[in-house]
Parts: C-alpha cells; sequence; structure tokens
C-alpha cells in the first residue's frame, strides 16, 4: 500500500486518527484506555510533543498535537508500536494492533480551533449516519464520558497535567468565558447535523487557508502519496542547537545539560544516553523526571531551568 505523505515542520498542528486492524478493537476494557492514556503520557515527556484533544473510541482514537520538534513520525510512530506491545503482552496476543500507520492532517489551528474542538469531542454521541442529527439525549452521556478532553475543556473534572487547554483561547478572552462559550457549542449541537470539516481537506493533507495550502504544495512538488515528505525548518533548529550549545558550555551540572538537550533540544533519549554513558534511554528519562521533581521544591533550579528554556524560545519557528 502507498505510503501517505507526511509533512513535517517546527509547530506544526495535527489531526492524527488510527484505527484498529480489520477495524477491530483497540481498547477491549477500561484498563487498556488507561493504559493508552498512559503510554501517551510517556509520549509527551520523551518526545515534547503537546497534546491539545483527544479522544477514545473502540476501535479508534483522534489525537489535535503539536510538534514543537517537527517530529510526528518519530513520536506517534513510538506511541503506537509501543502501545501495541503492551497490549499484545497484557492480552497474551502477537500480530498488528493498528491498521497500518496513522492518519495525519495539517491543521491551521487559528481558522479551525473551535471547530475541531467541538466534532473531535462529539464523537462518542454521534451517530454512524453522518447525515443524521446528534439525538439530544445523548448530551448527559456526553458529560459523562471519561476517555476524552471535553470533560477537562467543560470544566466538568481537572485536566490531566500533560494536556494544553491552550485552543480554548479561540472561545473567549479568558478561560470563565470560553468555557461558557464551548459548553453553549456542544450544547447547540445536539438536535442537528454538523458537516465534517475532513470534507474541506485540501490535497487530503490540509485543513486550512490557501496560503498553508499553496505552501505546502511548494514543498510536496511532484512527489507521489509513495514518499514520505520531511518538511523540516532545519535553520530554526540548527540555531536553536548552536544557541543550546552555547549556553551549557560553563554549565557544571550533567543533569541540567541532559535535560536541556531532552527537553529544549527534542534529542532522543538514546542519541543522549550515548553522549552521557548510561547504557540505554531509560537511564536519561529517570534524570529529567527527578531533576523536574526537585525543581518543583528547589526554586533556584526552577529558575536556571526556565531561564534556559527563555534563552532558546525566541528560534522555535512556528507557522503562519
Amino acid at each position: 500500500m502507498a505510503r501517505a505523505i507526511r509533512v513535517e515542520f517546527e509547530g506544526a498542528v495535527y489531526h492524527v486518527m488510527a484505527r484498529g486492524n480489520e477495524r477491530r478493537r483497540i481498547f477491549r476494557a477500561d484498563a487498556d484506555r488507561k493504559l493508552w492514556l498512559r503510554t501517551l503520557e510517556e509520549m509527551i515527556s520523551q518526545f515534547g510533543v503537546v497534546v491539545h484533544v483527544y479522544c477514545l473510541m473502540r476501535n479508534h482514537y483522534h489525537l489535535i498535537v503539536e510538534t514543537p520538534h517537527a517530529n510526528l513520525s518519530q513520536s506517534l510512530g513510538w506511541l503506537q508500536t509501543t502501545y501495541t506491545l503492551r497490549f499484545n503482552r497484557r492480552h497474551r496476543r502477537n500480530g498488528h494492533l493498528f491498521q497500518g500507520r496513522f492518519k495525519a492532517q495539517l491543521v491551521e489551528a487559528s481558522g479551525y480551533g473551535r471547530e475541531l474542538l467541538r466534532y473531535i469531542h462529539l464523537n462518542p454521541v454521534r451517530p454512524r449516519d453522518k447525515s443524521a442529527v446528534i439525538p439530544p439525549e445523548r448530551a448527559a452521556e456526553l458529560d459523562a464520558y471519561p476517555w476524552s478532553s471535553h470533560r477537562a475543556c467543560a470544566g466538568l473534572e481537572p485536566k490531566p497535567s500533560w494536556l494544553s487547554l491552550e485552543w480554548l483561547a479561540y472561545l473567549g478572552p479568558n478561560e470563565a468565558e470560553a468555557r461558557e462559550e464551548y459548553r453553549r457549542g456542544i450544547a447547540e449541537a445536539f438536535g442537528t447535523h454538523l458537516d465534517s470539516p475532513w470534507d474541506r481537506l485540501q490535497g487530503g493533507i490540509v485543513l486550512g487557508s490557501e496560503s498553508l495550502w499553496e505552501k505546502t504544495k511548494a514543498v510536496i512538488g511532484g512527489k507521489t502519496a509513495s514518499s514520505e515528505l520531511r518538511w523540516t525548518v532545519r535553520e530554526g533548529r540548527r540555531e536553536l542547537q548552536q544557541r543550546l550549545s552555547r549556553l551549557l558550555e560553563m554549565e557544571p551540572d550533567d543533569r541540567v545539560r541532559i535535560w536541556a538537550r531532552v527537553r529544549l533540544a527534542g534529542e532522543r533519549r538514546v542519541a543522549v544516553a550515548r553522549a552521557f554513558g548510561y547504557c540505554d534511554g531509560s537511564g536519561v528519562a529517570q534524570v529529567v523526571k527527578r531533576l523536574e521533581a526537585t525543581a518543583a521544591a528547589n526554586q533556584e533550579l526552577a529558575n536556571r531551568l526556565s531561564a534556559l528554556r527563555t534563552a532558546v524560545s525566541n528560534v522555535m519557528e512556528r507557522p503562519q
């Protein structure tokens, strides 16, 4: 089967979806959903991906993710492979769990953030017939659904530490007004039919303005669907790494150096492990986790980490 084109750049935002192999379940029980969310949290920690929206269904999942380090394929590939291994071990099975590679569409958040928040969160109550209206009596069912970011957005439960609610800013000038507008939009969807935003995809890969589509076309050019494209803003990444290297020249604490290379430069833990003499990436992960725990109780250390993050932040390029 032809491989989908991957358009990757620093700060890109994507809608990601993957189905179970032969449309079979990827979650057999709540324990599997909890396992997937723990694995998702590990992916965020390891690869620096930002998750804005998630929704777990029986045989597929939806994510809205942002990739500050232009590493969509690497991070989502790790997520699906790791979850598959854990799922198979838990259920004593072998073989593929997902139906091929995940699907990813490039999204212009400013234009579609409000719409996608609502559309993705309504998945658990939307009829299979996409032309049918959403039954009003299922509103309470949605509010009780624990396997999406809907409850956190609506203020019905505290958000997980790893979930970003930055997209609420598209709905109002402050958190209270944004939540109220979000809840109003969800309530208005019941008893109506919602058109799918994916019907407006350009080239099957871009949900956004004409300028973003033209930029994407200029990059992919004559590439075919069998090509895997990595569109990376290399100058921004190179400048970031050079600046961080200079900042760390006089840093005596290896823990801070490791943290900065993982968290700020987005380097793979395996590569950092080799540089600092660790056997594998798990040792590096422990260093990062312990340093952040220490910083939570040590203001001086917290200030040092914050200063490093600020010093490199202005070279992290964002899509226009």
